[in-house]
C-alpha cells in the first residue's frame, strides 16, 4: 500500500512544483515509508510514498509507459488480486512488462481499455492516470471504498490525495468548514456521509465512482453498483458457493514477497480467514501462519458481559490460534497507552473518530508491523451476512434512522443551542438516512420484511462499513501496515447481496450461511460462538481519565471546542456513572468515556487543523 497525491493546472506549467508536492509526500509519508517518488510534466504533478510488498525494484512509482507515441503515467494505492491473469491477457494484447508488480499490470491495463478496465479489475485501489492522448487525468477507486481517495477542486487546478491532510498540505485549499462539516462531526461522526470531506472544499471519491479531469472541467460517474436480483441457488449450493468464493479470495489476498499474518479475534470472521489463510500458507510451504490478537491489562478482571459483548477475546483467539497451528502474538494495551495517543489516532483519520477502538488499533497495528508487513482481516462479514444487532433486535431494525446511532438526542444535548440551531441536526441525519434509502436496489415481490432488511444491509454496506474501512486503512497505513479484507472481495459481495434473509440467517441462528459454509474449517466452539465486536478497555481508570479530561477542557479559556458546547450538559455527564446509558452513542461500544475523548479529539482537531467555521 501508498500514499499518492496531486495537482493537475491545465493552464499552468507545473514542472518546478516540487516544493508545493513534497508537502503533500511528507504527510503520508507513514502510508510509504520504503520509497518516494515525483512526476512534474507540464500541467501534470503526481507524488507518491510507497510501502514495498511485491517487486520490490520493479514497482516504483510514479510508472511511466509508453504506447502508440504517447507517455502515460500512474499513481497507485491497492493491490490487485488478479494480477497473473491480466498480465496474461495482455501479453497476448501485445504488451511487455519488465517486472512482476501489479503497478505495472495496472498501468498497461488502462493503457489498454481505457477507464474500463475497472470492471476489469479484482482488487483494493485508488488509483490516478495521466492520459495524454486525451489530455485527461484520471482517477478512481475500488468498488467497496477500501482505499481511500480524497480531492479539492480549487481555482489553481485539481488537487488530490490519499488522505485529507495530503490535499490540505497545498496552498490552494482553505481548511474552512460550514455547516455541512459542523453537522457531520457534530451529528453524524465519527461516521462520514460518503462523498464529503468534512472541509468545505474538499470531496471524496466514493466507492465504486472514477474521475476524469480535463480541460473542459470534472466529470463523475459511478461504474459500479449493487444489483437485486432474484438468488437462484438452493441451501447446498449457496453454501459451497460462499466457502468457494471466500477460500479463492483468501488464496489471491495472500500473495506478497513480504512477511503476511491475520488479526485474529477468535470470533467467526476472523477465524474464518485465518483457518484458510492457513491452509493455503502451510500448502505452499509458507507457514506457519503468524495471528495477532489485542487485549487489555485486567480486561478479565474488569469485564461486565452487556447485550452487546457477550465475553472477552483472548481465551477465543488462543483457543483458535491453537488448532489452527498458528505463531499467535497477544498484544496487550493499558489505560496510559489509550490516553498517551488519542491525539496521534485523531491525525491518523483526519478527523475525530471510534475513540478507544481507533486508539487501540492504532497500537495494535503498530506492534504488528514489528513482526509483518501485510495483514488480513475480517471486516465486512458482518455487514455482508447481517450480524449485527440492529439487524435482528425490532426497535433498531424499525428505528427509521441509522440504527447504530440512534441516540442523537442525547448527543444534541451536550452541544451549545446556537450550534444545534445552525446545523440542525435532526434534519441533517434524516436527510442523509432518506436519501440512502434511496439508492437501495429494490427488488420485485420482495416482502416487506425482506424489503427493510435489504435497507439495513445496504446502509451497512454504504455507511457503517466505509467508517470500518476508514478505521483499518488509516491506522494500519499510520503504522506502515497494509491490512486486506477478503470479505470485500466484490464477487463474494455481489453473490452474498441476493442470498435472501432466511439463507443468511440458516438454521434460525445469526451469520448461519456463513457458520455453515466454514464447517470443517473453523474450529467447532468459534462457530458457535455469539457475536463480540472489536473490544474495547473496561478498565475504570480509561474511563476517569476521559472525565478528568473532558473537565479540564470546559476549564481551559483557550479552547475552541468549548464554545460550541452547553457547558452545564456536559458537567451533568460527567458527575453521572460512565455505565447510565443502556446503549452506546454510536455503533456497538461507545459509551460516554468515548463520547468524552469524541469531543477531546475534536478540540485537538480545530487546533491542529487549523480550522476556520465559516
Amino acid at each position: 500500500m501508498c500514499g499518492i497525491g496531486g495537482w493537475v493546472a491545465w493552464d499552468r506549467e507545473l514542472s518546478h512544483a516540487r516544493a508545493v508536492l513534497q508537502p503533500m509526500a511528507d504527510s503520508m509519508a507513514c502510508r510509504g515509508p520504503d520509497a518516494e517518488g515525483f512526476f512534474l510534466d507540464g500541467p501534470v504533478a503526481f507524488a507518491h510514498r510507497r510501502l514495498i510488498v511485491v517487486d520490490p525494484a520493479g514497482g516504483a512509482q510514479p510508472m511511466s509507459a509508453q504506447r502508440g507515441g504517447m507517455r502515460y503515467t500512474l499513481v497507485y494505492n491497492g493491490e490487485l488480486y488478479n494480477t497473473d491473469e491480466l498480465r496474461a491477457d495482455l501479453a497476448a494484447r501485445g504488451h511487455r512488462f519488465h517486472g512482476w508488480s501489479d503497478t505495472e499490470v495496472l498501468l498497461h491495463a488502462y493503457m489498454e481499455w481505457g477507464p474500463e478496465a475497472l470492471e476489469r479489475l479484482n482488487g483494493i485501489f485508488a488509483f490516478a492516470v495521466y492520459d495524454p492522448a486525451v489530455r485527461r487525468v484520471f482517477l478512481a477507486r475500488d468498488r467497496l471504498g477500501v482505499k481511500p481517495l480524497f480531492y479539492a477542486l480549487t481555482p489553481a487546478g485539481l488537487v488530490f490525495g490519499s488522505e485529507i491532510k495530503a490535499v490540505l498540505a497545498h496552498p490552494a485549499v482553505p481548511r474552512e468548514v460550514d455547516e455541512e462539516g459542523l453537522a457531520e462531526i457534530f451529528a453524524i461522526g465519527p461516521a462520514r456521509t460518503p462523498g464529503v470531506g468534512i472541509f468545505r472544499s474538499v470531496q471524496e471519491v466514493r466507492p465504486g465512482w472514477a474521475l476524469s479531469y480535463g480541460a473542459n472541467g470534472l466529470r463523475s460517474w459511478r461504474y459500479w453498483s449493487l444489483e437485486s436480483r432474484p438468488h437462484e441457488h438452493d441451501p447446498a449450493a449457496t453454501v459451497a458457493t460462499v466457502r468457494d468464493l471466500l477460500d479463492d479470495t483468501v488464496r489471491r489476498q495472500l500473495v506478497a514477497d513480504v512477511p503476511v499474518c491475520t488479526l485474529l479475534s477468535g470470533g467467526l470472521d476472523s477465524t474464518a480467514v485465518t483457518a484458510l489463510a492457513a491452509r493455503h500458507l502451510t500448502a505452499s510451504g509458507r507457514g506457519p501462519l503468524m495471528t495477532f490478537s489485542v487485549n487489555f491489562v485486567d480486561q478479565e478482571r474488569y469485564f461486565r458481559a452487556n447485550a452487546f459483548q457477550h465475553d472477552v477475546d483472548a481465551p477465543w483467539a488462543r483457543l483458535a490460534a491453537e488448532v489452527l497451528g498458528t505463531r499467535h502474538h497477544e498484544v496487550r494495551l493499558d489505560t496510559a497507552d489509550l490516553v498517551r495517543s488519542w491525539p496521534e489516532a485523531l491525525v491518523a483519520r483526519d478527523h475525530p473518530g471510534m475513540a478507544d477502538i481507533d486508539i487501540s488499533l492504532l497500537l495494535f497495528c503498530r506492534e504488528i508491523k514489528t513482526h509483518a508487513t501485510v495483514a488480513l482481516s475480517g471486516e465486512a462479514a458482518d455487514e455482508l451476512f447481517g450480524g449485527y444487532p440492529w439487524c435482528h433486535r425490532p426497535e433498531a431494525l424499525n428505528a427509521g434512522t441509522f440504527p447504530w446511532a440512534r441516540r442523537l438526542a442525547d448527543r444534541i444535548r451536550v452541544l451549545d443551542p446556537g450550534l444545534v440551531r445552525r446545523i440542525r441536526p435532526h434534519e441533517y441525519v434524516a436527510a442523509r438516512y432518506h436519501d440512502t434509502l434511496a439508492e437501495v436496489p429494490r427488488l420485485a415481490g420482495e416482502s416487506p420484511e425482506d424489503a427493510r432488511i435489504r435497507e439495513v444491509l445496504y446502509l451497512n454496506l454504504t455507511w457503517f462499513l466505509p467508517t470500518l474501512l476508514d478505521r483499518k486503512d488509516r491506522m494500519s497505513m499510520a503504522s506502515g501496515l497494509e491490512v486486506r479484507v477478503p470479505f470485500c472481495d466484490h464477487r463474494l459481495v455481489e453473490y452474498v447481496w441476493n442470498v435472501p434473509w432466511s439463507l443468511k440467517n440458516l438454521g434460525g441462528v445469526p451469520k448461519g450461511l456463513l457458520r455453515e459454509a466454514m464447517r470443517g474449517i473453523v474450529p467447532e466452539p468459534v462457530l458457535a460462538r455469539v457475536k463480540s465486536p472489536y473490544p474495547t478497555t473496561h478498565h475504570p481508570s480509561w474511563a476517569e481519565a476521559a472525565r478528568q479530561a473532558m473537565l479540564a477542557l470546559l476549564d481551559n479559556p483557550d479552547s475552541p471546542l468549548v464554545p460550541l458546547l452547553n457547558v452545564p450538559a456536559v458537567r451533568e455527564l460527567a458527575q453521572t456513572d460512565p455505565r447510565a446509558w443502556d446503549l452506546p452513542w454510536f455503533g456497538q461500544m461507545m459509551g460516554v468515556p468515548a463520547l468524552f475523548v469524541y469531543l477531546l479529539q475534536t478540540d485537538f482537531w480545530l487546533r491542529r487543523y487549523r480550522v476556520t467555521i465559516r
